[in-house]
């Protein structure tokens, strides 16, 4: 594999910033654009310290030629009603759709989600027109259990995205 996936670390904070406002700025498919995530590089080495030895999230970034290109997390459902189930989120670089560096960044998901975090269940929200993704989520089979009309709203536009759900 031409991928390294590894789980972030603290020092991977500047880049990964650096690489969600490009991601942000290639696709309409992420809850914000090209203006990326409003956290400093102090405050998301923070956030990545918190998750690098977690057992119940985590976040994962895909490098290429020690670049990152991909990044992918696992978040818990805090409750002790829900502590069973997780969230996933991911995004890629343009350049790097469709050559498996989804697929490997959704294995080390559902490793981590099976055999460190316990879940039984995970969630995604994928954009109902981003079929790629769906397809994705699909060869793991995850499967659509419904529809949020106008999740997003974007140029005054609502746009749909389907709420998946994969049994572990």
């Amino acid at each position: 594999m031409e991928y390294t996936i590894t789980r972030a670390t603290p020092e991977d904070a500047a880049e990964l910033l650096a690489v969600l406002k490009q991601v942000g700025g290639e696709s309409d498919n992420l809850s914000f654009g090209p203006e990326g995530l409003p956290f400093t590089v102090e405050e998301e080495g923070a956030y990545l310290a918190n998750l690098q030895h977690s057992a119940t999230s985590a976040f994962f970034v895909a490098k290429k030629d020690g670049k990152i290109v991909g990044n992918a997390s696992f978040m818990a459902v805090n409750g002790p009603r829900m502590n069973h189930r997780g969230e996933l989120g991911m995004s890629i670089v343009r350049s790097e759709w469709g050559k498996g560096v989804g697929t490997a960044l959704v294995e080390a998901i559902l490793d981590f989600a099976r055999n460190t975090a316990g879940a039984k269940i995970i969630s995604m929200e994928v954009r109902s027109d981003n079929t790629r993704a769906i397809r994705l989520c699909e060869k793991y089979g995850a499967r659509k259990i419904g529809t949020f009309p106008g999740f997003f709203q974007m140029d005054g536009q609502l746009i749909d995205f389907d709420l998946m759900y994969l049994d572990l």
